[in-house]
C-alpha cells in the first residue's frame, strides 16, 4: 500500500502516528480485508485494537452488511450464550420471546469479538463449530440454524499461559489464527507520543474553549521516556487532566510528574546498582527464602504421608474396608480389602512404597542451615520482634514459634 493510500485511511478514521509498526498492521488490516479469513488482533489493553476490525468490514465486501462489536468480558457468563447465538422461548427464566442473537442478526456481516480471551469454555466449544460449518444452536433449541458470520476477534491476554492453564481452548485459537495482527504499545511507537498528545490539547481545548496546552523540549523528553502502561488511553486521560487542572499552558517537566503516576515496582529478580558494582545481596535473600518454603513443603508432606500410614495401620486393624466408613460395603472394592497384606500392588502398597522412599534434602543444598540462617536474619532485621519476622517470611506466627523450637531459637 502506498503512503498516500494510508494517509487517507489515517485521516478517514483519525489515526494519529506514523511509527512503522503501526503502519504495518494498518497495511496487514487492508490486505485481509477483501478475504473471509478469520482476524485475531493482539495487543496490550489501550492500544486502539478496536478501530482495525472497523477498517476490515468497511473495505471488505460486507461492507453493505450489518457490524456488531461486542465486549466479550462486559457480558455475564449466564447469558453471553444467548446473547451471541439466540435463545427459544421459555429457555430459561425471563426468555419470554424468541432471539436470533448477534450471530443471526449479523447474517452476512461481520462481528467484532473484543476479549475474546474472556469468553467461558463452553461459549468457546460454541463459537469453534461457527467458525469450522456455519452452524449453531439456540439456547434451549435443537433445531440446527446457520450463519455466514466473519469474525474478528482481540484480546490482551497471553494465550500460551491461557492454553496451557485450561483457561482457552488450543483449537480455537489456531482457528482464529488465520490472520493476526500486532498493535504495537505507545511506548514502543516513539515521536507518535507526541504527536498524539498535540491532536489530544487541540481537541480538548476545542471541546472545552481554552487555550490548548504544549510540552517543554524537557516535558517532551519525560513523555517518551514514560512506560506508558494504560498506552493511549492514559495519554488522552492525562492530557485532558492537564489541560483543566494546570495554570500555565506550558507544561514543564516538573507539572508533568505530578500528573504521571510513578512506574510500578521493577518484576526483576536483582536489579543492577546505578553504579555500575553488582550486589548478590537481593538474589541470596531471595534464594533463602524460596528454600526456607521449600523445607516447610517438604517437612508438611512428610507429615501428611506419616499421618496417612497410621491410618492405613488402623484400617489394618480394625479388619480393612470397615474402618474407613463402610466402603466394604461396595462390591466393587471387595477384592481389593481381600488381597490385603499378599504381594499385590494395592494402593495401601503403593503409599507405603512412596512413603519408604523418604524425601531426601540435597545436601548440598543444606537446607536445614539455610532455613535456620533466613530465620535468625529475619529476626535480627526486626530487632527480635517474632510477629514481624513471620510476616517477613511470608509464614503464620505458629509456624515460626515451631522453628524456632527446632532449632533451639526459643529462648533467645
Amino acid at each position: 500500500m502506498s503512503m498516500r493510500d494510508l494517509q487517507q485511511i489515517k485521516q478517514a478514521y483519525k489515526i494519529v502516528g506514523n511509527c512503522d509498526d503501526l503502519n504495518r498492521a494498518l497495511d496487514v488490516a487492508l490486505k485481509v480485508a477483501p478475504t473471509d479469513l478469520s482476524v485475531l488482533i493482539v495487543g496490550e489493553s489501550g492500544v486502539g485494537k478496536e478501530i482495525l476490525p472497523r477498517i476490515i468490514h468497511d473495505n471488505s465486501p460486507r461492507r453493505h452488511e450489518k457490524y456488531f462489536a461486542i465486549n466479550c468480558g462486559a457480558i455475564p457468563e449466564g447469558t453471553i450464550d444467548s446473547e451471541l447465538f439466540g435463545h427459544e422461548k421459555g429457555a430459561y427464566t425471563g426468555a419470554i420471546g424468541e432471539s436470533e442473537g448477534y450471530f443471526g442478526t449479523a447474517n452476512k456481516g461481520t462481528i467484532f469479538l473484543d476479549e475474546v480471551g474472556e469468553l467461558p469454555l463452553p461459549t468457546q466449544a460454541r463459537l469453534l463449530r461457527v467458525l469450522e460449518t456455519g452452524e449453531y444452536i439456540r439456547v434451549g433449541g435443537t433445531q440446527i440454524r446457520r450463519t455466514d458470520v466473519r469474525i474478528v476477534a482481540a484480546t490482551n491476554i497471553n494465550f500460551r499461559k491461557a492454553i496451557s492453564e485450561g483457561r482457552f481452548r488450543e483449537d480455537l485459537y489456531y482457528r482464529l489464527l488465520q490472520a493476526s495482527i500486532q498493535m504495537p504499545a505507545l511506548r514502543d511507537r516513539g515521536q507518535d507520543i507526541i504527536l498524539l498528545f498535540r491532536h489530544f490539547a487541540l481537541e480538548i481545548a476545542e471541546k472545552h474553549r481554552f487555550p490548548k496546552i504544549t510540552l517543554t523540549d524537557e516535558a517532551k523528553s519525560l513523555m517518551l521516556r514514560y512506560k506508558w502502561p494504560g498506552n493511549i488511553r492514559q495519554l488522552k486521560n492525562i492530557t485532558e487532566q492537564m489541560s483543566v487542572l494546570s495554570e500555565n499552558r506550558e507544561i514543564d517537566a516538573q507539572t508533568l510528574r505530578r500528573f504521571i503516576p510513578e512506574d510500578p515496582e521493577s518484576t526483576e529478580l536483582a536489579p543492577i546498582a546505578p553504579s555500575g558494582s553488582h550486589t548478590y545481596e537481593n538474589e541470596r535473600e531471595l534464594l533463602y527464602k524460596i528454600l526456607y518454603e521449600l523445607k516447610g513443603n517438604v517437612s508438611d508432606l512428610r507429615r501428611d504421608m506419616n499421618s496417612l500410614r497410621k491410618q492405613l495401620d488402623e484400617a489394618r486393624q480394625l479388619g480393612g474396608a470397615a474402618a474407613f466408613g463402610g466402603m466394604a460395603a461396595y462390591p466393587a472394592d471387595t477384592t481389593a480389602v481381600s488381597t490385603l497384606g499378599k504381594d499385590v500392588p494395592t494402593q495401601e502398597n503403593k503409599v507405603e512404597e512412596a512413603d519408604a522412599e523418604e524425601i531426601r534434602e540435597p545436601e548440598s543444598l543444606n537446607l536445614s542451615d539455610l532455613s535456620r540462617q533466613m530465620l535468625e536474619k529475619a529476626l535480627e532485621r526486626n530487632g527480635g520482634n517474632r510477629k514481624k519476622a513471620a510476616q517477613e517470611l511470608g509464614i503464620s506466627d505458629r509456624t515460626l514459634y515451631r522453628r524456632l523450637r527446632q532449632y533451639g531459637l526459643d529462648n533467645k
